[in-house]
């Protein structure tokens, strides 16, 4: 059975036992309960309008503060004398879906 869930802003299709890095959630967030928008079993697919009654993921924070691949920002314009390098490393928790029900 997969489930998509919304975490974030962001949708992700997930299955039971299955870890997920999505963005930084708020600090000691342990579990999480998340409603499904679709729940894809076997053959069988279940859409909700605009969540499927009845159906609750839920999962478990594993790590959090990940910090994901530094992102180089460089701005340069011949002649100008303008060279700036700027960097960003976005962080990410990571979450273990438990159960599907």
């Amino acid at each position: 059975m997969k489930a998509v869930v919304k975490v974030g802003g962001k949708q992700y299709i997930t299955a039971e036992k299955e870890t997920l890095r999505v963005d930084l959630l708020p600090e000691g967030t342990k579990e999480l309960t998340l409603d499904a928008l679709m729940v894809i079993d076997g053959d069988k697919v279940t859409v909700g309008t605009p969540l499927v009654k009845g159906v609750k993921v839920t999962a478990k924070v594993v790590e959090e503060k990940i910090a994901g691949d530094k992102i180089r920002i460089i701005r340069y314009k011949s002649k100008k004398r303008v060279h700036t390098e700027t960097g960003h490393r976005q962080k990410y928790s990571l979450i273990n879906i438990t159960s599907i029900k």
